[in-house]
């Protein structure tokens, strides 16, 4: 029994990771690292391993640092089966046909720079809309919550609600080989408890060991009431400065909760029924319908909302943009809009022109309401830069700026501790998270064997 580690170490983004038990190769997760443009280099470097003789990948959720490379391995390769919860294949099969869609243009883009000057090299994507599609023939089944997967003879996988989005699940592998048994937990991405849309994280029964997201070890949230009244009167408060609110909007479960406290703060009268809101981004306009299509993995107030017949996500004043056009029309609008628009981290997607409009003005705001990771846009901003570099500009930051973090999709460190406690690994892999962070909440840990992999490193269970 071997587990080695691929991706998300001493990091946030790219997680992978491989199992190896009773003659088969499992890999949890397969994602796509973010951040900085030099990222690029490390998606398109070897994997560690052989895709081809992966036999199943177990996908935790839906994000693009988690299912982001899933059409690389298969076009090296892989032809096993990936197996996942019912709303995660849905949910990844946009957000892989969006990401190759992304990077066949920027490919085109860099291939006519090329052509300007004069250049004859050829760019070409990380992978194809063919790439991604191919991807989708190898997801076979469809885990449910606590119910057990049989993978082969000594190798079980249980998916349990992950609480961090739709779908989202930890996993549970319950593994005999060479006259041992040992039970190993991937806690996947933890969402926080006592949110409005999704349940609460389950955590496994007690395991040998646990590999264990990171992202917020060193810090505690701001309460979520605090939060939702933090973005009621930033909107007014933009609103009597005649200014427009762009919020770069992760599409999978920070929008849809996003339009939910909107449509709350309509509904009790702190927001103006007039208020314009746009959703600026097919993705996410996708993801909201995947949404609607899966209430069973709602939390029981959301549920129901959908048993009543009441659209938690529909509010008066609601605009849905597919169409490029549309989007370009909104940089007309110069106030009393709100626009939600991809991506959360400002690395790309229709946000970017929305800042370009709005960055330099003053009576603006942007709110930051997720994680930003180190070399993104979005990181920048918070950490107080005075420019922003968009589109061959550097473009003032006059706009107030607000960060939000009690919307974090992502438990803090307590609830990571909490979950741990529960969970009671006497050894511990930490993974998804910077490295200062990981040595903070590491400090933490009473009783545990602490491990805090590499990229490439490989350690016998």
């Amino acid at each position: 029994m071997k587990i080695s580690f691929h991706g998300a170490d001493r990091g946030v983004t790219g997680s992978c990771h491989l199992l190896e038990c009773a003659g088969k190769r499992v890999l949890i997760d397969c994602g796509l690292y973010q951040g900085g443009h030099e990222l690029s280099e490390e998606n398109a470097a070897p994997f560690g391993f052989d895709a081809a003789a992966i036999d199943y990948v177990l996908l935790t959720h839906a994000h693009l640092d988690h299912c982001g490379r899933l059409p690389l391995l298969v076009k090296r390769g892989f032809r096993g089966e990936i197996i996942t919860t019912a709303a995660t294949r849905e949910l990844a099969r946009v957000v892989m046909l969006d990401s190759a869609h992304l990077q066949e243009e920027e490919a085109n883009w860099q291939a006519r720079k090329s052509a300007r000057r004069g250049r004859e090299e050829i760019p070409q994507p990380l992978y194809s809309m063919l790439d991604a599609l191919n991807t989708l023939d190898y997801f076979g089944r469809a885990a449910a919550y606590e119910q057990p997967v049989e993978l082969a003879p000594g190798l079980r996988a249980t998916f349990l609600d992950a609480g961090h989005i739709l779908g989202s699940a930890s996993i549970y592998l319950q593994l005999e080989g060479a006259g041992r048994s040992r039970s190993v937990a991937f806690s996947g991405d933890l969402g926080n408890s006592g949110r409005p849309l999704l349940r609460d994280p389950v955590p496994p029964p007690r395991v040998d060991a646990v590999v264990m997201e990171t992202t917020y070890g060193d810090r505690l949230h701001k309460s979520l009431k605090s939060s939702v009244d933090e973005l009621y009167q930033a909107i007014e408060d933009t609103f009597s400065r005649g200014g427009n609110v762009i919020i770069p909007t992760f599409a999978l479960e920070r929008a849809q909760e996003l339009l939910y406290y909107l449509r709350e703060g309509v509904e009790d009268g702190r927001l103006g029924k007039s208020m314009q809101v746009f959703l600026d981004s097919p993705m996410a306009i996708s993801a909201t319908e995947i949404f609607r299509r899966h209430p069973e993995c709602f939390d029981t107030e959301a549920f129901a909302r959908f048993g009543h017949g009441r659209d938690p996500f529909m509010l008066p004043g609601l605009h849905f943009t597919r169409e490029t056009a549309d989007s370009m029309d909104l940089n007309r609008i110069s106030g009393g809009a709100v626009i939600l628009a991809g991506s959360g981290m400002a690395t790309g997607g229709r946000v970017r022109h929305h800042l370009k409009h709005n960055l330099w003005r003053q009576n603006s705001s942007v709110i930051f309401v997720g994680f930003a990771a180190k070399g993104t846009l979005a990181r920048q901003i918070i950490d107080g830069a005075k420019t922003a570099h968009l589109f061959g500009e550097d473009i003032p930051v006059r706009a107030h700026i607000y960060t939000i973090n009690g919307f974090s999709a992502h438990a803090d460190r307590d609830e990571l501790l909490a979950w741990h406690h529960r969970v009671g690994a006497a050894r511990i892999f930490l993974v998804h998270g910077e490295e200062g962070v990981m040595r903070q909440f590491g400090a933490l840990l009473e009783n545990t064997q602490l491990e805090m992999p590499t990229l490439g490193q490989a350690y016998e269970l």
